[in-house]
């Protein structure tokens, strides 16, 4: 009862621990994809003149609808920290003291974060499709708004449609423009018309659809084409009309209105539609696609058969439509080069050019039916995509979690440093994984479940081998590990250090170790001559090599630990020239089921016996080398008695 108390009273740590730290990084991250959207869009809501109600709304709306891309990093971040943190303080090392294994410790987190997937999925399949809508429809209403006015100076200033507009200098306390040249190109550029004026005032009419323009003492130019369709005027010479002012006003047409686009008509629209559906209504929109898509196909099917191939029977009689069929079934068949070579001139290009209508009329029919075919099987593909993303971002915040508390555990640093830098990398990584497989979806080169699906597939078994490696305390981060692997890998020998002891409890006792030397070399002799060349079958099923080469390694250890405790340097020289003996690798141990399996799968078990050839000539060389240094020392060690003998 005691010990339960202690846990439940773990779990209540925990979960203050995380749960102000996930509110703490998801406030963080959403903010930062909200700043990455601010600067996608940015231009198109700079220098329009937007209330701050409409910006306003528009980042509320934005927010929400990232906050599935916000929170699988928040999750992966702040498992990262918390865990980094338990492993840093020793803390975790203190649970896992009191029989709590790592699992264990995480249930709460794991419950904790099954009810936040659980939470995602609802927020997407009911809350987005009423955000989305409306998020989208005022971004579309924001882009389409006109620019808010403001013409520069000494430069062309093209944001009206049909009009160019140049002010050689503007008056900025009464507004006043000079040197106001306009170039007229709405009705075309065979009839436009420049204007020039000293001075221009400018303002927006009262319903906001319509520029007002006021100039003073200029002239219009106009090119005069107006009913002379019929006349030929050589290309140096063009009439123009002009028009001398001194007071004249223009209206242009310019709408600066802000124009909400409704809700309704996204909802409405066949090709962006899925945006505003749960997972019930894009089942049943799927499905009726599909549906017609058949239908479509089954139609073209008849199409062809009856237009296509045998087009040329619908203009027979109804008794001689089948005689050709008849025809085809005789022995002799009718060379079709000769029986138009046989026509005059005029028939076979009058049947050549029937053939080439047909065949062109057909192909546009068809192009055209493959085209609503495409654009369905398109809107198909956005449907599938939109209905896995209701389940792909839960479960993408269940594997980060798992992904983000074991490698926190493993890395043991906590803080804003390291697990900022491992999450960014990470979700960089399941970024790209998932614009992949939803690009290759949307265009249909995958199936639309292996593309949603992509990036899980490829994190899910990283996330359970960082918690296999975290359950049994690995040292996967660890440069010693690598080190040791790249230097077996690479054959780079490790060197012995022995230095000679300023105090030395125990002697060695020479006598004792000439004995020792003397049985190492019997039994490296012995396992040389049996194992020096290991054959196949020996391979997969003889596991004496390993234990003969493991009681070796521990005799020859033994007697340098002895050795080492000379103070003789020509003894400790000696003992480093001893070779660091290798573990013999085998992807499966000699003897055991998975290993003979391997064998009698007679290609596999050959190119891994072919491998491990260049391991088991190193071991071999290196036993050699054992026993020459052997009778070196029994060399060594006959002069040390000698000396002492006198």
């Amino acid at each position: 009862m005691r010990g339960n108390f202690h846990i439940k009273k773990l779990y209540g740590y925990l979960l203050k621990t995380y749960i102000p730290l996930f509110l703490m990084t998801f406030a963080i991250c959403l903010f930062l994809v909200l700043m990455q959207f601010l600067w996608r869009y940015v231009e198109d809501m700079v220098g329009k003149g937007l209330g701050l109600n409409v910006l306003g709304e528009m980042f509320l709306y934005a927010a929400l609808q990232l906050i599935p891309l916000a929170l699988p990093l928040s999750i992966l971040l702040a498992s990262l920290m918390m865990f980094g943190n338990l492993g840093e303080n020793l803390e975790l090392l203190a649970i896992k003291s009191a029989g709590i294994s790592l699992i264990k410790a995480m249930v709460p987190l794991i419950v904790l974060i099954v009810m936040i997937c659980i939470g995602t999925f609802f927020f997407q399949n009911n809350a987005m499709p009423k955000i989305q809508p409306k998020f989208y429809s005022l971004l579309i209403s924001i882009r389409q708004k006109s620019p808010e006015l403001d013409i520069p100076e000494g430069v062309f200033y093209k944001e009206i449609g049909g009009y160019n507009l140049y002010v050689e200098k503007k008056d900025r306390k009464t507004g006043m423009l000079h040197g106001v040249s306009i170039y007229d190109v709405s009705n075309g550029f065979q009839n436009m018309a420049v204007i020039i004026c000293d001075s221009a005032e400018m303002r927006m009419s009262q319903d906001k659809l319509s520029l007002v323009f006021t100039m003073h003492h200029g002239q219009q130019f106009q090119n005069f084409t107006q009913g002379t369709e019929n006349m030929n005027f050589s290309q140096e010479f063009i009439p123009y009309a002009r028009e001398s002012f001194v007071t004249k006003t223009m209206t242009i047409p310019y709408d600066d209105n802000f124009n909400r686009l409704e809700e309704s008509v996204l909802q409405e629209s066949s090709s962006s539609n899925y945006v505003s559906k749960n997972i019930t209504q894009l089942r049943a929109s799927i499905d009726s696609m599909e549906q017609f898509i058949d239908s479509v196909n089954i139609a073209d099917r008849k199409v062809m058969k009856q237009y296509t191939y045998l087009s040329f029977r619908n203009s027979y009689p109804p008794n001689k439509r089948d005689s050709i069929i008849q025809h085809a079934a005789l022995p002799e068949k009718t060379d079709l080069d000769t029986l138009l070579a046989s026509k005059d001139i005029q028939t076979r290009t009058s049947i050549l050019q029937s053939a080439y209508a047909k065949a062109e009329n057909n192909g546009n029919d068809y192009m055209f039916r493959s085209m609503t075919k495409t654009t369905t099987q398109r809107n198909i593909n956005r449907q599938w995509i939109e209905w896995h993303t209701k389940f792909t971002v839960s479960f993408a915040c269940f594997i980060f979690f798992f992904i983000g508390a074991p490698l926190g555990s493993i890395v043991r640093k906590g803080g804003l440093g390291t697990p900022i830098v491992i999450s960014v990398i990470l979700f960089i990584i399941y970024y790209i994984l998932n614009n992949v497989g939803y690009k290759m979806a949307r265009d249909g080169v995958w199936d639309h479940w292996i593309g949603m699906w992509f990036s899980s597939m490829i994190l899910l078994p990283l996330g359970i081998f960082l918690t296999y490696k975290a359950m049994t305390d690995s040292v996967i981060m660890s440069t010693d590990t690598y080190t040791n692997f790249f230097r077996k890998l690479f054959f780079i020998r490790e060197k012995r250090n022995y230095t000679i002891k300023e105090v030395v409890i125990e002697e060695p006792d020479y006598d004792a170790i000439y004995r020792s030397i003397g049985e190492l070399t019997e039994e490296v002799t012995l396992h040389l001559q049996r194992y020096g060349r290991l054959g196949y079958k020996s391979y997969w099923t003889d596991n004496g090599y390993d234990l003969g080469l493991a009681s070796i390694r521990n005799r020859m250890e033994h007697i340098l630990n002895q050795l080492s405790n000379s103070r003789n340097p020509m003894v400790i020289e000696k003992a480093k020239e001893y070779p660091v003996l290798i573990k013999y690798v085998r992807p499966f141990h000699a003897g055991s089921t998975p290993a003979k399996l391997c064998m009698y799968l007679f290609p596999l078990g050959v190119i891994v016996k072919l491998i491990s050839g260049p391991f088991e000539r190193r071991i071999n060389r290196d036993l050699n080398a054992i026993l020459k240094l052997n009778n070196d020392y029994n060399e060594i060690l006959n002069s040390l008695k000698q000396k002492m003998a006198i």
